[in-house]
């Protein structure tokens, strides 16, 4: 498997190599259905462990990342909402300060296995092309 949007063990979702996620460095943005709505979801490293969330800041319903992949704060302790300058915890998605106040971002399940970083779909956050075949079927 080596395309974003592949499964594993019939329920994870194949999101990226785990190299391609650093300590503190750039997030990887990937497709998600969010609610009934395409949106994106994210994941960074913090601490040398992936955390993926929803991309979508909790103070305004906008995306975090003003530059593509870029979810972290200069001093790489945080993840920031490039509008309002909102701060996460980044292995919690908790309201770190800012606008946020005891906001928080939705979590994303992942898993690593392998040297590749999987994602797990739940109730409300399933990959776009599922949903989308979900919708066909009814």
């Amino acid at each position: 498997m080596s395309a974003a949007g592949d499964t594993a063990d019939g329920a994870d979702v194949y999101l990226c190599d785990a190299a391609a996620v650093a300590d503190g460095g750039r997030g990887v943005r990937f497709p998600v259905r969010a609610f009934g709505v395409d949106a994106t979801g994210f994941v960074v490293r913090y601490g040398g462990k992936a955390y993926a969330y929803l991309n979508r800041c909790a103070h305004v319903p906008v995306e975090l990342d003003g530059i593509e992949g870029e979810f972290f704060e200069s001093g790489k302790q945080y993840l920031m909402c490039s509008i309002h300058g909102a701060l996460y915890l980044p292995d919690s998605g908790a309201c770190a300060g800012g606008p946020c106040r005891r906001g928080r971002l939705h979590p994303i399940a992942v898993r690593e296995r392998e040297g590749r970083i999987y994602w797990a779909p739940d109730a409300h956050i399933r990959p776009r092309d599922a949903a989308e075949q979900g919708a066909r079927a009814s």
